[in-house]
């Protein structure tokens, strides 16, 4: 049996009896809802100085974000500009390779690093600015360093420079020498066209043959086909130059040549069908056209005719 409850009456003195009642019950049921729907709509309609500030303050940080954003695009352009000038100027004066743009623009993928920022109001902004921040971090590092090379190879220069195979291999200020040049050519042997990796220098049996810049000899060979007696040199900076068909060698392995250093003496040995030298230049161990190397020797109305007799040429000498 449920217990009667009493309350105090001040203007009688004297307690009187509580009713309970299922409508007295219903009313303040539906006061109390009534009050909470107020409250919530008063919150929602009518800010409190503290979520007004929350709010000033949310706007002036997405403000921030934005105008971060947009000079983060002004740094990129700049480093972009830098970048350009790296790989097609300051790498190209000093024979270096450009950085790959994979190199350039690594590192970004796999695991999603910007998890943590998925929850917030302006996700997408704050995920957006913090990934071009991270980017262009990697790429001023990358740039950074490219330039500490950069540096190591300005003081390298001149070694460089004395380094680069800049003279033909046999004495021909007259140019009548140029026998064959780079490309395609008809094999003197086996008849048919193949092509030809370097340029072929006739002379008599016995004419020196110079090294075209210094560096050190890294092969000494002879065989009875092929270059018959050859010598390479490693010129470092990543350039090496063959010389073949010689009659007599005048280094060995290891020897440290100049430029203009006597190597050995033009001969007619191995897959020959003349006195000559058959001369190649490696970079980066590939070869290349060594017509473009002649800086050193030749003016450029000498060089224009040396190129023009070595392309006319339909048959090479090896």
């Amino acid at each position: 049996m449920v217990k009667a409850k009493y309350k105090f009456n001040a203007e009688t003195l004297s307690y009187v009896k509580v009713e309970h009642n299922l409508k007295a019950k219903l009313s303040r049921s539906v006061s109390l809802v009534m009050s909470i729907i107020m409250m919530v709509v008063f919150l929602q309609f009518y800010e409190t100085p503290k979520t007004k500030m929350l709010k000033r303050e949310n706007q002036r940080l997405e403000t921030q974000y934005e105008l971060m954003y947009k000079n983060l695009g002004d740094v990129e352009k700049v480093l972009t500009d830098l970048q350009e000038r790296d790989d097609n100027l300051y790498r190209v004066i000093f024979e270096a390779d450009p950085i790959p743009n994979s190199v350039r623009k690594a590192g970004f993928g796999g695991i999603n690093k910007y998890a943590q920022l998925e929850s917030l109001d302006n996700s997408e902004l704050v995920i957006k600015t913090a990934r071009k921040l991270d980017i262009i971090s990697k790429q001023a590092y990358v740039q950074s360093k490219s330039y500490d090379e950069l540096v190591k190879l300005a003081l390298d220069k001149e070694k460089m420079l004395a380094s680069i195979p800049a003279v033909m291999p046999v004495s021909n200020k007259d140019l009548k020498r140029t026998a064959s040049g780079w490309g395609f050519r008809i094999d003197p042997v086996y008849k048919i066209r193949r092509f030809h990796y370097g340029m072929d220098f006739s002379a008599p049996i016995g004419t020196e043959i110079y090294a075209a810049g210094d560096g050190v000899v890294k092969k000494v060979e002879t065989s009875r086909s092929g270059y018959g007696r050859w010598v390479v040199i490693d010129h470092g900076f990543g350039y090496e130059t063959l010389y073949g068909h010689m009659s007599k060698f005048n280094v060995k392995v290891g020897d440290k040549v100049k430029r203009g250093s006597v190597i050995g003496y033009v001969g007619n040995a191995g897959k020959s069908t003349g006195p000559h030298v058959h001369y190649e230049v490696h970079k980066n161990g590939k070869p290349v056209n060594p017509q473009f190397y002649y800086f050193k020797d030749l003016t450029p109305e000498e060089y224009d005719r040396m190129v023009a007799l070595s392309s006319n040429t339909g048959q090479s000498m090896d």
